[in-house]
């Protein structure tokens, strides 16, 4: 599969994505991608979020993948179950965010827990660093064995987000171009 052939929903986390944000930055690359707006970026709710997600999948017109950040992985992985069988063929998943032992995330962040576990419907890649500040690397390897996720090990990476000199982030394209090839 290519870019071209799908419908590519951007699903940032807590803050939403700013401008420089690789996030951002592939919306306004990709022709066919755009990204899923939630009403309140600093006051996450679970079910808006998670509802917002599955209208724009249902709203898609064509096979549609997933690219998520942070607490929009947590989201996506939320709303899995209530996608359309078989519209979502796969989804990059980036920086999971480990909501459940995260004291210093804000409360309404810890609101999405707990995370599922289930295995996933659709492929997926989960791309996790060493040095994630809001989780661990073996916490990310558990999630991704649970929901059947590749998992790539981005190295001492942060939060792969602008912090972290993560904005372009043509390894990240180069990532999710590896993943859509056989899908």
């Amino acid at each position: 599969m290519k870019t071209a052939d799908c419908d590519i929903l951007i699903l940032p986390g807590y803050a939403g994505s700013e401008e420089e944000h690789w996030q951002a930055r592939w919306a306004a690359r990709l022709k066919t991608a755009r990204i899923v707006a939630q009403d309140d970026w600093h006051r996450p709710d679970p079910e808006a979020w998670r509802s917002r997600v599955v209208e724009a999948v249902q709203a898609a017109t064509r096979p549609v993948i997933l690219i998520a950040h942070s607490l929009g992985v947590v989201a996506a992985v939320e709303a899995a179950p209530r996608f359309p069988e078989g519209v979502v063929r796969g989804a990059l998943l980036v920086a999971f965010p480990d909501i459940e032992a995260g004291a210093d995330l804000p409360e309404s962040v810890r609101a999405f827990a707990p995370v599922p576990r289930d295995p996933l419907p659709f492929p997926s890649l989960l791309v996790a660093s060493r040095t994630d500040p809001h989780c661990t690397y073996e916490r990310a390897e558990d999630y991704a064995y649970a929901w059947g996720s590749a998992l790539v090990d981005a190295g001492e990476a942060g939060h792969i987000n602008v912090a972290s000199g993560h904005g372009p982030w043509p390894e990240g394209l180069m990532r999710l171009a590896g993943f859509l090839a056989p899908l």
